[in-house]
């Protein structure tokens, strides 16, 4: 557990730079669209040259024949979990700061235990109190720090990142009950429908990166063409480089093999809820990159109770003890 949660925070530092970056193109006059869409551009322009440099083309093979083989799968997995995820974030960063935006993530945090309800799996009351115990700082966050923001700023910042949110982690676990061991097939309607693959490419997290990537590339062109934003900007082009890598590839591994490692609901909730760290990272980042101020006391005290709410989670997780994931899962 303690190493689940190492790799999670650890996600959440690399994690941090999507808000920061986002804003800074935002501030130098860049289009939304362009900083959402070139990130999944350069993830798979990374990925594929890493494979190949990696003498790993037969595993880039074997992915590509996993997306011929369930299209329609990866289409709603990336969709959902890489595109309406960061549609969301980046159309937000065009509204507000930084810590608006990585604040109002952290609703994911919540909304993770309840997507596990949703496809059948049980979580325990617990993890969701100590869920709702970290939400509890981060609101105190965001609250100390809306005092240097317009609030309609706040709003149109919020609304976006609250459906991503959602969208986020229902496309992740999409994924994972794909490739999660079944027992009682049968018992929940909404997995009966997810297709079961077996395929040993799916277990490398860089192949499930990729593949949600090339399954949210329909979202991005159908979103281009609907916005037709003006070319991108040299300054685009080189921060969602920065971004695809840092938060795209290395991130979104980290989390994906740290969430792929889970064998229980509550372990799973509790890697989701390591994002909270994002908080941290991106306050830093807001003071250090782009100038802003240090959070006031009720920012400080938001933090710390974060960070209290991770020690608990884990201090329960350890007293509570595994809950099996594939066995009969039944709802909240």
């Amino acid at each position: 557990m303690l190493k689940l949660l190492g790799i999670g925070i650890l996600a959440a530092f690399f994690f941090s730079s999507t808000f920061v970056l986002n804003r800074a193109m935002s501030l130098s006059g860049g289009f939304w669209v362009w900083s959402a869409s070139l990130r999944y551009l350069w993830m798979i322009v990374f990925l594929t040259t890493g494979l190949l440099v990696a003498g790993r083309g037969r595993l880039l093979l074997d992915s590509l024949q996993l997306l011929r083989r369930h299209w329609l799968f990866w289409l709603i997995a990336g969709g959902a979990g890489f595109g309406i995820f960061y549609a969301g974030i980046s159309f937000a960063a065009s509204y507000a700061p930084s810590w608006v935006v990585a604040t109002t993530w952290q609703f994911t945090v919540l909304a993770s235990p309840f997507v596990l309800a949703l496809y059948g799996r049980r979580v325990p009351w617990r993890g969701v109190a100590f869920t709702l115990l970290i939400f509890a700082g981060i609101v105190l966050v965001s609250l100390g720090e809306a005092q240097a923001a317009p609030w309609q700023d706040v709003v149109l910042g919020a609304v976006p990142v609250l459906i991503a949110a959602i969208a986020n982690p229902l496309g992740l676990q999409l994924v994972w009950e794909a490739s999660a061991e079944r027992r009682g097939e049968g018992q929940d309607k909404l997995r009966s429908r997810i297709p079961h693959i077996t395929d040993p490419a799916l277990t490398n997290p860089f192949t499930r990166v990729l593949l949600m990537s090339l399954g949210s590339l329909p979202f991005w062109l159908a979103l281009i063409v609907a916005t037709q934003p003006p070319p991108p900007t040299t300054n685009q082009w080189i921060n969602t480089a920065l971004v695809a890598l840092s938060s795209g590839v290395i991130a979104t591994s980290l989390f994906l093999a740290a969430r792929h490692r889970a064998r229980s609901a509550y372990e799973l909730a509790a890697v989701d809820a390591t994002q909270s760290a994002e908080v941290i990272f991106s306050v830093a980042g807001e003071v250090l990159i782009l100038g802003g101020a240090l959070p006031g006391p009720l920012g400080w005290a938001g933090i710390i109770l974060t960070i209290a709410g991770l020690v608990l989670y884990l201090l329960a997780q350890q007293k509570a003890g595994p809950e099996p994931l594939v066995e009969d899962a039944q709802e909240v």
